[in-house]
């Protein structure tokens, strides 16, 4: 447990240096909300959807979170290339507790990422509905957090270096962004993209977050719950066994 402990401060501790780091994740984010929350929202409106922030805020802070976790787990690849997993492997500390540190160091990180953007949207004039359901909104944040850390780790775990990285890009963490109701409500899409929307776990994650937020839950929290837990546990299996066959 020690070691979990060591490799979860050294993480926070590693992304918390670079302060150029910090604000460049924030601007995708502010991006997104200012330019779409502003863009679309008369149109959101007068189509009768009411205000687009409120509904695009938590999808934004998924978004956020998303993309923290994802680049955190595939630091291993960086780490690997440059020689400094290959010092941390050779420690007396087994792969799953050097796997679960890290995990938990970037789910930590990813989840501190979303809590700054929901206050950075409540700039932008987002207001939760229910302040006490907050509490339970920063879980469905670390759920969505460790999921996708563990995601990244399970990628990096199959990769030597970072030039499959535009496809990962292209293929994986764009289309489970946008095909996620991120943007846009799930009610009333065309079938093929519903499935797909259905089977996506950050569909999930948004939902949880739009139904603590501001009761817009559309398959409910427990099964958001459910469904991110799973997931979740099987990830975490998956990455904690392609992390112990990394040669380095």
């Amino acid at each position: 447990m020690n070691a979990i402990y060591i490799l979860w401060l050294r993480q926070l501790k590693r992304h918390f240096r670079s302060r150029a780091r910090m604000i460049g994740s924030l601007g995708q984010p502010l991006l997104f909300l200012v330019a779409l929350g502003f863009g679309f929202g008369p149109i959101y409106q007068r189509a009768g959807g009411g205000n687009y922030i409120q509904f695009l805020a938590p999808g934004i802070i998924a978004m956020s979170i998303l993309f923290t976790a994802v680049f955190t787990g595939m630091e291993i690849i960086w780490d690997r290339q440059f020689g400094f997993l290959k010092e941390t492997l050779v420690a007396p500390v087994s792969r799953f507790h050097i796997m679960a540190g890290k995990t938990l160091g970037g789910a930590t990180v990813a989840t501190l990422q979303g809590i700054i953007v929901f206050f950075l949207s409540m700039l932008a004039g987002f207001r939760p509905e229910y302040i006490v359901m907050l509490p339970l909104a920063f879980l469905f944040m670390f759920f969505i957090s460790l999921l996708f850390t563990a995601l990244g780790i399970s990628i990096a775990s199959l990769l030597e270096d970072m030039q499959a990285f535009p496809l990962i890009m292209n293929f994986i963490i764009m289309p489970l962004f946008f095909l996620s109701g991120a943007l846009f409500p799930l009610q009333g899409l065309p079938k093929a993209i519903g499935v797909v929307a259905s089977v996506n776990p950050l569909s999930y994650g948004v939902d949880g977050l739009r139904g603590t937020l501001v009761n817009g839950a559309s398959f409910g929290l427990h099964v958001d719950f459910m469904v991110l837990g799973i997931i979740t546990a099987i990830l975490i299996l998956i990455g904690s066994y392609l992390f112990s066959k990394i040669e380095v």
